[in-house]
């Protein structure tokens, strides 16, 4: 159990995840297998905003309605991370990832099947349900079998997931919606995710020597202000990448001028900067540790800043939503992060990150969906986006200044 000192960046006196010694390729092998299970939460979670005008087509409802529809899974994200890393703390690790996977596959195939825009409304909370706690206990599992100067890396391959559904998922489920029917691409997720289920299984090993983790001690070091503050950074500093992504395709068909078939480009687009922020902000973490998540928002506000000037042309637009999916590398770096300064409540807290970043999936639509009904136009999601980003930038500063403040007593 490696400690870190109440001086470190952002963090009180915590302890990261012990290290569990596996042979090299089994350690391969498990973190492809959380990747994979990364893959179909990415499609999944993504798939509404690239199916945006066939969902709309096929209930019969607005696209503003299908905004409401990404925010239900996203509240289903906030809800669901701490509550299910809470009841399931007791848990083996890996008999709660399992379990949360196949929970993931019955929401998506409820998705796949909804009978209407209420149905679709409360199946995609349901399947939001899981997914932060996936992650947490995901990320947790990749650093605990990994070597501690290697760990921001592992949670990055965990992300990469994630990164790669954006690239290749969810660009593959909107041809899959446009083609035949948007239900198939939920369908499709249903039938990654217990593929994962099998994979997590026969890879992972059980771990006799696995500390068991008290809920009660969980809540009470989780309640403490490097937690709250690093979550604060990530519902507030995030929003903007997805106050614009979930905007790109009415944006590309109504601001830059193409036709639909455009759209899965898009999304790959921004699945080949999600890659490069996924891996580059492992690495990031590894080398600047705290201080890597104001590098990344500080390019976050140039990035959105220059997207309502690039968006009325098509290669522009393309270059620039690539440099948007790299602000996912800010995921990466906090939830390495909350791992050095969780304490004990290192489930909860890495589940946590999940809700932080879903509430930013919930707040970005939100915002951007309310400048676009003021007659802002679609392009006014980067400006109000840089903003977000501005205002997580205030908040690392007040983390910083936080984390000085014992430091410099300590030395008195």
């Amino acid at each position: 159990m490696h400690m870190v000192s109440h001086g470190s960046p952002g963090a009180a006196a915590s302890a990261a995840p012990a290290t569990r010694v596996l042979p090299p390729r089994v350690v391969r092998l498990v973190l492809f297998a959380l990747g994979v299970g990364g893959f179909a939460i990415g499609t999944s979670e993504f798939a509404v905003m690239g199916l945006m005008p066939e969902i709309s087509r096929g209930l019969g409802i607005s696209e503003p309605q299908v905004g409401h529809v990404i925010s239900a899974y996203a509240l289903g994200v906030v809800v669901g991370a701490p509550l299910l890393a809470i009841l399931g703390a007791r848990l083996p690790r890996r008999t709660l990832l399992l379990a949360l996977m196949a929970f993931y596959a019955l929401g998506n195939l409820a998705s796949a099947l909804s009978p209407g825009y209420h149905a679709m409304l409360l199946f995609r909370f349901i399947a939001g349900l899981p997914h932060g706690a996936y992650f947490g206990v995901a990320a947790l599992v990749a650093a605990s079998i990994s070597p501690p100067g290697q760990r921001g890396r592992a949670v990055g391959q965990v992300m990469l997931g994630l990164s790669i559904a954006l690239l290749v998922g969810n660009p593959l489920a909107t041809w899959l919606g446009q083609v035949f029917e948007w239900r198939h691409a939920f369908g499709l997720v249903a039938l990654i995710a217990l593929l994962t289920v099998a994979m997590v299984a026969r890879a992972l090993p059980p771990d006799p020597d696995e500390p068991h983790q008290d809920p009660i001690r969980e809540l009470r070091d989780f309640n403490r202000k490097p937690v709250w503050l690093a979550l604060g950074i990530g519902a507030i500093g995030f929003s903007g990448m997805f106050c614009v992504f979930s905007y790109l395709a009415p944006t590309m068909t109504q601001v830059t001028g193409l036709p639909e078939s455009w759209i899965p480009f898009g999304l790959v687009a921004f699945g080949v900067g999600s890659i490069i922020g996924t891996l580059g902000g492992g690495l990031l973490y590894d080398r600047l540790r705290f201080r890597a998540v104001a590098v990344v928002l500080a390019w976050s506000v140039v990035v959105l800043l220059v997207f309502p000037l690039a968006a009325h042309a098509t290669w522009p637009l393309l270059l620039v939503v690539v440099a948007v999916g790299t602000m996912g590398a800010l995921a990466t770096v906090l939830q390495a992060h909350l791992m050095e300064v969780a304490a004990s409540a290192q489930t909860l807290a890495a589940a946590s990150n999940h809700s932080a970043f879903n509430a930013a999936n919930a707040l970005g639509p939100w915002l951007g969906g309310m400048a676009i009904s003021a007659g802002f136009g679609w392009t006014a999601t980067g400006y109000v986006g840089a903003a977000t980003a501005v205002i997580g930038l205030l908040v690392y500063a007040w983390a910083r200044r936080d984390a000085r403040v014992p430091a410099r007593a300590a030395a008195g």
